[in-house]
């Protein structure tokens, strides 16, 4: 069986030097908020051209934070609203919902599944606030545009880069000055470093980088009980910190990152042009760096049957997501709702196998099954 995501083969160059750290870690005996985190934030921040990073605890904490973060400087109140995707991952609603702000769904572009800049204008009110701009699947959404409606609305711009680690970098260009990365912000961006992510740790982490001075200030103190000195609490605080342990090992995995991203691309761009099925329609990419492709996402009609299909032939997928956020039961004031291209990309949607370790005879083979299919 070719598995979607090989974790246990990802992780086995670095199982030597994971045990070196997890030593190292263990017998300087400082956990939390130490050397490794302090290192990582440095270099995560050097890495995405911005000027602070903040480790936290995870992903959805790593939004839930900028936004509280925000009503703390008087730039968000609650019951403001924010522009989200209606198309992504339940974590983008939540962390609005969190910070006592209201979600406003706009549908996606159904060729890139990315925030569709086009409608959002007429979903813009006296509330609207900020406008949540979600990478989905490793893939930009389209900032320039975005930032634009952003500007002349007057609205902050909080990045969800959960799927996009690295996106904009290459390997053949690291000038810093060029700043490309959809990570060079004007507010603030929210990473995860879950497991399965093109960055990911061996448990749960986020974390939050900004160039805004005052915002990171805040959210430093946020993430530790709202303390910068302990037992002195300016705000209501979380803990949320993170990992030293996890941060030692993404402090391994970091300076590898943009070599595996540039793996993923090559993988996709294969799938691209040798995946050729009337039945299969294959995502838009324009062969840039603008997608690092933490997943490789089809659509079909008949995604049960396909699903099948594969599982036969030893080709395990996954679906990205087979419920759109506004008909979760979690939200039922959202059920009656309709968001068309929405529910048929979720009706639709299969993720191939993608990752750094998928090997060219396991890609040759997913390629020669779903054009027989």
């Amino acid at each position: 069986m070719i598995s979607f995501l090989d974790l246990k083969k990802i992780n086995e160059p670095y199982e030597a030097a994971f045990q070196e750290k997890l030593k190292s870690v263990l017998h300087n005996g400082w956990y939390i908020l130490g050397k490794e985190t302090e290192t990582f934030e440095k270099a995560f921040a050097k890495y995405c051209n911005a000027e602070y990073c903040i480790g936290v605890g995870n992903g959805l904490d790593a939004l839930t934070l900028i936004f509280k973060a925000y009503v703390q400087l008087g730039k968000l109140r609650k019951g403001d609203e924010v522009i989200v995707p209606a198309n992504t991952y339940i974590a983008s609603i939540l962390a609005i919902l969190q910070a006592d702000l209201v979600p406003v769904l706009v549908e996606p572009k159904l060729e890139t599944y990315t925030l569709n800049p086009d409608l959002i204008s007429e979903k813009i009110t006296s509330k609207t606030k900020a406008i949540l701009a979600v990478h989905l699947y490793g893939q930009w959404a389209e900032m320039d545009q975005i930032n634009s409606i952003a500007r002349e609305n007057n609205l902050l711009i909080i990045e969800d880069a959960a799927q996009s680690h690295g996106a904009g970098r290459s390997l053949k260009s690291k000038v810093e000055s060029q700043k490309t990365q959809s990570n060079n912000l004007q507010s603030a961006v929210a990473y995860s470093f879950y497991p399965g992510k093109n960055l990911g740790a061996l448990g749960d982490g986020g974390a939050i980088t900004t160039n805004d001075e005052a915002l990171a200030k805040v959210l430093f103190s946020l993430r530790n009980y709202g303390s910068q000195k302990k037992y002195y609490n300016e705000y209501i605080g979380v803990n949320s910190r993170l990992d030293e342990l996890q941060a030692a090992f993404l402090n391994l995995k970091l300076p590898n990152l943009d070599l595996d991203n540039d793996k993923r691309r090559v993988i996709a761009k294969r799938y691209l042009t040798e995946i050729k099925n009337d039945k299969i329609i294959l995502p838009v990419w324009d062969f840039s760096n603008n997608h690092v492709f933490h997943l490789f996402v089809i659509r079909t009609e008949n995604r049960e049957g396909l699903q099948e299909y594969l599982v036969r032939n030893n080709i395990q997928t996954v679906i990205h997501y087979p419920i759109p956020p506004h008909q979760q039961q979690a939200f039922p004031n959202w059920n009656q709702l309709s968001f068309p291209i929405t529910e048929k990309i979720h009706d639709e949607v299969l993720s191939l196998p993608m990752s750094p370790v998928l090997t060219e005879l396991e890609v040759d083979f997913i390629v020669e099954v779903l054009n027989k299919y």
